[in-house]
């Protein structure tokens, strides 16, 4: 009994307990698992089953970022060594310009839930970005004006705001991974990929840097002009949007080939 008692007086507090598992990782916190799987306190078990779920949430989430490299590692053994990932925001949107993003990240980089920017919350694609820029060999985003889509149109606006972003590069890549489409006028190897945010890392973080950049843009011209709430859409024809528009009509940053459909010059 009396051995018994000093073991109760020297277990640890489920407090104690969650602020160690806190402070460890991978080997050592799997050690602490399986020490306290002894422990029968309802508290205790409740945080060792949390820790496990955690576990099995992060083990899916790695095999689905190892899917995403799919492409990166089939071209790496090709012999590409410097593998950019292109993707656009803003195409769709009746106001503001049109983003690309273009980065190439090392070949064991790590980024923990990059995904294609639209499937994230503006919470995540904020903490991704930062993630992104930290880790990048090299990134850039290009951008093109409104009145610029409305002299070429968005495919060519598109195709250009890729370019700009591509030039804005400090290493030259050898490879591209395009996000559905090629772009003209890229003397380096592309290879365009459906939905290519959702299945390459390179293109998800590029998706996130263009989205993230356009969103900050359109924040900005939401002070300017606040009647429109760009803060809300992005420029995007949502039903606040086009009445907005049908009541003031366009602003400087709507794109006027965009727009003919709700306002009449």
């Amino acid at each position: 009994m009396r051995d018994g008692s000093i073991m109760e007086k020297n277990k640890k507090s489920i407090t104690q307990i969650k602020q160690q598992l806190a402070r460890t990782q991978g080997n050592a916190r799997e050690e602490l698992l399986q020490l306290y799987q002894a422990d029968e306190r309802a508290g205790v078990q409740s945080l060792i089953a949390q820790y496990r779920r955690m576990e099995e949430k992060e083990r899916k989430e790695l095999l689905r970022l190892e899917k995403m490299k799919e492409f990166e590692k089939k071209y790496q053994a090709m012999n590409y060594s410097c593998i950019c990932g292109i993707d656009e925001a803003g195409r769709g949107p009746l106001a503001g310009p049109v983003a690309a993003g273009a980065v190439i990240l090392p070949p064991d980089c790590q980024i923990l839930h990059l995904n294609d920017s639209k499937k994230l919350s503006p919470g995540r694609r904020q903490m991704l970005y930062e993630e992104i820029i930290e880790k990048a060999v090299a990134y850039g985003v290009g951008m093109v004006p409104p009145e610029r889509i409305d002299e070429i149109n968005i495919l060519q606006a598109t195709y250009e705001a890729m370019r700009l972003a591509v030039e804005k590069l400090d290493v030259a890549p050898d490879m591209l991974l395009v996000d559905a489409i090629t772009v003209p006028s890229l003397n380096i190897k592309q290879v365009g990929i459906v939905k290519g945010d959702a299945k390459s890392v390179s293109i998800a973080a590029a998706s996130i840097l263009a989205k993230v950049t356009r969103d900050q843009i359109m924040l900005e011209y939401d002070m300017e002009y606040p009647e429109y709430g760009f803060a809300n859409h992005s420029g995007y024809g949502t039903a606040a949007h086009i009445a907005a528009l049908k009541k003031y009509g366009p602003c400087p940053i709507h794109r006027k080939t965009f727009i003919t459909h709700f306002v009449k010059e």
